[in-house]
């Protein structure tokens, strides 16, 4: 390959990530501009610029509603999407994530850990009462519930090699945790079972001042430490024999893969609830919009591409005609499931020719 093909290709990316960054400025405004509310697109943009607005209510809408929500989406897009990455790299299968694997299962057993054993419904939409210690309490507990079903994956794919099967053993284990989390609302109270149903529908609403900030915080640390692991998730790409020969410790590689893993999806599950086919749809684009294999660049990739798509879902949640905005969860499925079909179809068609 000729030094100019290499600066094409680069030049190629670059203009990408361009194209996408403008994509992410302009839904992220279209996600705060459109709602169930209407507000001219003048008063918003003065009030994102602090010129101030003469409509109390509309500020109130745009800076303590519409902008968290928006900031929440940037943060679920980045975190889900990254997560999906490594679990594809980790396990070589397009069709790995953490929901498929269980993983947000998990997250989701450790938040009804601590809405049904405690007493009291801790959820997205009552947890401004428990205050900072609450959230924490809330992201330890979906954290060290992914981290649980993570664990338990590793430990089992370290003994097959077949990892379809690996696949099929996380959907039994995330079957498992359901049916654990169905028997505990069965004895729950009702209104228990009420919070915890409508947490399962996903919202991007509910996170808002000091929490988005220990969402943000913890999410931050997530890709922090992927962003560390890119060498490795590069490398492991290859399989895990030619890791080895090329003196990557395979146990340390995989370990810090659990704690972003488990640190991403188990707080976004918690705050958010369990958000479907983000993690599952972006990271396949983005290798086919980027066309490269490079971790240093599919993170960021990622990143930015799982943000339009979230932006894009929860716009298009608000256009419904009525005064309420479909769950999150409804739309992101709507959005990825055709992805992912269109993944196994594309697949199918490069075994053949």
């Amino acid at each position: 390959m000729t030094h100019a093909s290499v600066n094409s290709g680069y030049n190629k990316i670059r203009l990408l990530f361009v194209c996408l960054c403008l994509l992410v400025l302009v839904f992220f405004f279209l996600d705060i501009t459109i709602g169930t509310i209407s507000i001219p697109v003048k008063s918003v943009f003065q009030i994102l610029f602090s010129k101030g607005t003469d409509n109390s209510a509309w500020l109130y809408i745009v800076q303590k509603i519409r902008l968290p929500k928006a900031c929440t989406a940037i943060i679920v897009g980045c975190g889900l999407s990254v997560c999906g990455l490594q679990m594809q790299t980790l396990f070589r299968n397009p069709l790995a994530d953490p929901s498929i694997l269980g993983i947000s299962s998990g997250a989701s057993l450790g938040v009804a850990l601590v809405m049904f054993y405690s007493g009291s419904i801790t959820s997205l939409y009552t947890i401004q009462e428990l205050g900072i210690s609450g959230s924490w309490l809330i992201i330890v507990a979906g954290a060290s519930g992914a981290a649980m079903i993570m664990l338990i994956v590793i430990f089992i794919s370290a003994r097959l090699k077949d990892n379809i099967v690996v696949l099929i053993i996380g959907v039994m284990i995330a079957t498992l945790v359901t049916s654990i989390i169905s028997i505990w609302q069965y004895f729950s109270a009702p209104e228990q079972i009420k919070e915890f149903l409508i947490w399962t529908f996903g919202s991007l609403g509910g996170v808002t001042g000091d929490h988005l900030k220990v969402l943000a915080l913890v999410v931050c640390i997530g890709l922090i430490i992927s962003f560390a692991s890119s060498k490795m998730l590069n490398v492991l790409l290859l399989g895990e024999n030619y890791a080895r020969s090329m003196g990557l410790t395979v146990r340390r590689a995989r370990f810090l893969i659990i704690c972003s893993t488990s640190i991403l999806a188990g707080s976004i599950t918690a705050f958010c609830g369990p958000i479907s086919f983000i993690g599952l749809a972006v990271p396949p684009l983005t290798r086919s919009l980027l066309n490269t294999a490079d971790h240093k660049i599919l993170i960021p990739g990622c990143c930015l591409m799982g943000t339009s798509i979230m932006l894009i879902c929860d716009v298009i949640s608000q256009i419904t005609g009525s005064q309420t905005s479909l769950p999150i969860n409804i739309i992101t499925g709507l959005v990825g499931a055709p992805v992912v079909v269109l993944i196994i179809i594309s697949r199918n068609r490069s075994r053949l020719v």
